[in-house]
């Protein structure tokens, strides 16, 4: 029997980027589109085209490039939202326009100040404007799950009635439970007018409030949907969104009990997706993350050593190699050449070109003269600390720091700033102090450390360390990265990677109040 498909649609560029700290620039957005749809996604939401400039330009760019995948813009109903949406998509070869209003009474109510009579009006005018533009228009009702059934109805028929052929039922607030999801959803598919057409597919986008998103899309899919609206290592507002890799892993572990449905998610790609989007957000996933967490293949009790030792299915449901997961193994060296980096890369699942692949290359050999053991997960660091340092005013140069027992620590960085070397030496209460201090006066920054972490990318004394900081300007927050073997140079390249994305917002035209979710 042939398989069902189940449309995974991505919205890791839009919802997932609204994670505070997450937001990302154009060149960060367009190695993860690329990487998306290497991974098999069926949808790249790619953003929010009326929100800001900056968002039009990425989704523009993004549409251009991606040849396989549909790319979509989110767009309210109003007119200016939907011509912009229509104008950043429109040269994809796939392009979809996404609507979306919301249709809960305490919208209509506190928000909104719509009747239900306006709302269905606006829904009917907004898919019509849209498909004027694009064959292929999604309809949303936000806050669908927290909305009159049979208000739900009416809406639904009336986008279909205008043409949309995507029908998605939010769970805004992460408020519904399984078995309530699916209901409604079977609920919406007897009664919509339209729906039985084969064109007309139910979507499902789920927030993660109780912790319940991928068990309410598992649930929806059995009551019949179609689509599942996820994002990469489950990011996204508040508490996120539904994860991919869980949904499309639960799928593909438990067949039996989803019987003739299925992805066209590469599953191989799981693992670097989840990497590189760590890296290029600096957001790193808990250690116990359910598929791509550090310890979702680690057995540690001797029982369960034991087991694995004789038969890994004891204990492992599904292998680190199907979701690109490779082993902790020693795989270059020192001598090593382009060609072997370029061929471990892809193995790894990434595909690196021209001046990326060129500072990787010296990153690599940077990295080998300092360190005689390199793993796998050094080779992603080092991937991600270079498809980062694009268009970027601040570039980090050097680090001198004198520290210890006899005074205050001192650093003197070099920085590039604007084409120009200058160099600053500071004191702190500590070298991170001392660090961050001598960047902000060779920026000018106003900016405020918020958050401070560091990561060891690797296990061992020479492992390669990966900081990330949060700073605050003027209400506007960012996360910045920086990797390196030295961990207070990887602190200082991080909050240069920080004051470069604060900067490429400044660029772009402040968000123009629009609501940034469904």
């Amino acid at each position: 029997m042939s398989s069902e498909l189940i449309r995974i649609f991505d919205t890791t560029l839009r919802d997932g980027e609204q994670s505070p700290g997450c937001s990302m620039n154009l060149q960060e957005k367009l190695t993860l589109a690329r990487q998306l749809e290497k991974l098999g996604v069926d949808v790249i939401e790619a953003g929010f085209p009326i929100a800001s400039d900056g968002d039009f330009e990425s989704v523009q760019a993004i549409a251009k490039e991606i040849e396989q995948a549909i790319v979509c813009g989110l767009a309210r109903t109003g007119q200016m939202d939907v011509d912009r949406a229509a104008k950043a998509v429109g040269s994809a070869k796939h392009p979809r326009i996404h609507t979306f209003i919301a249709t809960s009474d305490i919208h209509l109510e506190h928000k909104l100040r719509m009747s239900r009579e306006q709302v269905l009006e606006e829904v009917d005018r907004a898919v019509r404007q849209a498909r004027g533009s694009v064959d292929d228009v999604e309809f949303s009702a936000e806050d669908a799950t927290r909305s009159d059934r049979d208000f739900l109805v009416e809406v639904f028929s009336a986008a279909v009635a205008a043409g949309a052929t995507t029908l998605n039922v939010p769970d805004t607030v992460g408020y519904t439970t399984p078995t309530e999801y699916g209901a409604l959803i079977e609920y919406l598919r007897e009664r919509v007018e339209g729906a039985e057409r084969d064109d007309v597919i139910f979507s499902v986008h789920c927030h993660n409030d109780l912790g319940l998103a991928v068990a309410n899309s598992l649930a929806a899919i059995r009551g019949g949907a179609r689509q599942v609206e996820c994002t990469v290592n489950g990011i996204g507002e508040r508490a996120g969104n539904t994860s991919l890799e869980e949904v499309v892993m639960a799928l593909k572990t438990r067949s039996e009990e989803f019987s003739g449905l299925d992805t066209g998610i590469a599953t191989q790609e799981i693992y670097p997706s989840s990497r590189l989007l760590c890296s290029v957000t600096g957001v790193q996933v808990q250690p116990n993350k359910a598929i791509v967490g550090d310890n979702a293949f680690a057995h540690e009790a001797g029982i369960h050593q034991d087991g694995v030792l004789k038969a890994a299915i004891t204990y492992e449901i599904m292998t680190p190699e199907s979701i690109g997961r490779a082993s902790n193994e020693l795989v270059l060296g020192k001598h090593s050449g382009r060609h072997a980096f370029r061929d471990r890369l892809a193995e790894l699942g990434f595909t690196v070109e021209g001046e990326e692949f060129e500072r990787a290359f010296k990153r690599f050999k940077d990295l080998a003269d300092a360190k005689k053991v390199i793993y796998n997960e050094d080779l992603e660091a080092i991937v991600a600390d270079s498809v980062q340092t694009v268009d970027e005013r601040f570039a980090f140069e050097s680090l001198s720091l004198t520290c210890g027992s006899a005074g205050p620590p001192k650093a003197l960085v070099r920085l590039n700033v604007d084409g120009e070397s200058v160099e600053q030496e500071a004191s702190g209460v500590g070298p991170v102090d001392a660090i961050f201090k001598a960047v902000t006066e060779l920026t000018e920054t106003a900016s405020r450390l918020i958050q401070y972490r560091v990561h060891a990318v690797t296990a061992g004394l020479d492992a390669q360390g990966e900081v990330s900081v949060t700073i605050e300007e003027e209400g506007r927050r960012v996360i910045g990265n920086g990797v390196h073997e030295d961990v207070m140079v990887a602190s200082g390249k991080a909050y240069v990677h920080a004051l470069n994305k604060l900067e490429w917002h400044k660029r772009q035209h402040e968000d123009l109040d629009a609501p940034r979710g469904i």
